[in-house]
């Protein structure tokens, strides 16, 4: 005689119904093993798992806040009820009653849900870890511990169905090993997503925290998360932009670390000059650029080169084209070089140039190519524009002029002009 068949017939042997005394019997065991596990959970969680959680504080590991964000230790105290309950069953109903099969299969069913559940855990517990030993690296395995959540949720739906016909788990495994060709299809991306995972993670081609730029996803920032199944990227106007993780091995997109890597930011940015302003300069503008200290060097060296020149050549005097002479563009490019070259925030060891490009219909561009030290965003912005709110306020020492195209400014004072000219 069992539990329940026992309890049953004490209550009945009180003068009380049969069925009610089988009800009562039952709640009374359901309660019982309820404030079992209730207790026994409360017991576990108080003591064990309190002292571990102690213990791992004491300790300072870096990877007890991964522990702690995914619960794992409370995720695994779950077996406790479980394995009171699959007690009770034993104790309380017949191995050979129907009840007493449908609650095994409840409980194993239990059993491997909270097994899927803690080995996902461990999964995003290790992806944390990774992500907190190798942040300086950026690189993760969060490809890796995606496709084993994956697996894990379908080991556990196998098993389930399993303990609820009656098959072996090999066996269901059989028949889907026959549907391989919808499986792929289902799972189309996923595969895609994994294997382009492994090939970003293997060839470091992206980690979290790289700013990566691609247009057709409008994707401009930082990247915050890597999956098996999409990668999302922080843009810098603080939206998110998720990108499929298999697009990023099947299309092009720009990846900024290199730059972050090299220790410079590039400066490229030309000034137009009105190229009616560029002239021959005359010997009092050069006196006046003399005593600007960094042409004086500058100056000094080309005439004394100039001079040479023209006292070797014999038709100087002919034309005064037949004589060297420096214009104005070219000492205004040699100030630009000497204040870029003067400039901390300059790096001096990686390309510097400035050049002169094509003349187009807008100018003279006269290029500054160069790289900052500093690489913050806001840093290099004010960098820049330090750099050209000089140059332009400079020019007009040289004789030149930015070009600009005409505003409505401009045109109405010409129409003022000429109609008092009329008047």
């Amino acid at each position: 005689m069992n539990t329940l068949q026992w309890l049953s017939s004490a209550l009945i042997s009180l003068k009380l119904n049969e069925a009610l005394a089988i009800s009562l019997a039952t709640a009374i065991m359901l309660g019982c093993a309820l404030l079992a596990a209730f207790v026994a959970t409360w017991l576990v969680k108080k003591t064990i798992l309190a002292a571990v959680s102690r213990w791992i504080s004491n300790k300072r590991y870096r990877w007890s806040d991964p522990l702690a964000k995914n619960r794992l230790l409370d995720k695994f105290s779950w077996f406790v009820p479980v394995a009171i309950f699959s007690v009770a069953v034993d104790a309380f109903l017949d191995a050979s009653s129907p009840a007493y099969a449908l609650a095994r299969r409840l409980i194993m069913s239990g059993f491997v849900i909270i097994a899927v559940i803690c080995l996902i855990s461990i999964f995003s517990c290790i992806n944390d870890i990774h992500r907190i030993l190798r942040k300086h690296k950026g690189s993760t395995l969060g490809g890796y511990t995606d496709a084993g959540k994956i697996i894990t949720v379908i080991v556990g739906a196998i098993f389930i169905v399993s303990i609820f016909t009656g098959k072996s788990p090999w066996g269901i495994i059989s028949v889907l090993g026959g549907l391989t060709a919808v499986t792929m299809l289902v799972f189309k991306d996923t595969i895609l997503g994994f294997v382009a995972s492994v090939q970003l993670t293997s060839t470091d081609m992206v980690r979290i925290g790289d700013w990566v730029e691609m247009q057709q996803y409008g994707a401009d920032g930082d990247v915050i998360d890597m999956g098996i199944n999409c990668i999302r990227v922080q843009n810098w106007d603080k939206t998110v932009t998720t990108i499929p993780t298999y697009a990023l091995v099947s299309s092009s997109f720009k990846n900024w670390r290199g730059m972050s890597e090299s220790g410079g930011r590039r400066i490229k940015r030309a000034l137009n000059i009105d190229i009616s302003s560029i002239h021959f300069i005359d010997d009092a503008s050069l006196q006046k650029l003399r005593k600007v200290t960094l042409l004086s060097d500058y100056l000094t060296a080309k005439d004394t080169e100039i001079t040479e020149f023209n006292n070797c050549s014999t038709d100087t005097e002919e034309t005064s084209l037949n004589s060297r002479r420096q214009t104005n563009i070219g000492v205004f490019r040699a100030y630009v070089i000497a204040y870029l070259r003067n400039n901390p925030n300059i790096h001096k060891d990686m390309t510097f140039l400035v050049r002169q490009l094509a003349p187009t219909d807008t100018g003279l561009p006269l290029e500054i190519y160069v790289f900052s030290k500093d690489q913050a965003w806001a840093s290099y912005e004010a960098i820049q524009a330090d750099i050209f709110d000089h140059l332009l306020a400079a020019v007009p020492e040289f004789g030149l002029r930015i070009f600009q195209a005409p505003s409505g400014h401009d045109l109405r004072s010409i129409n003022s002009r000429s109609n008092e000219l009329v008047n």
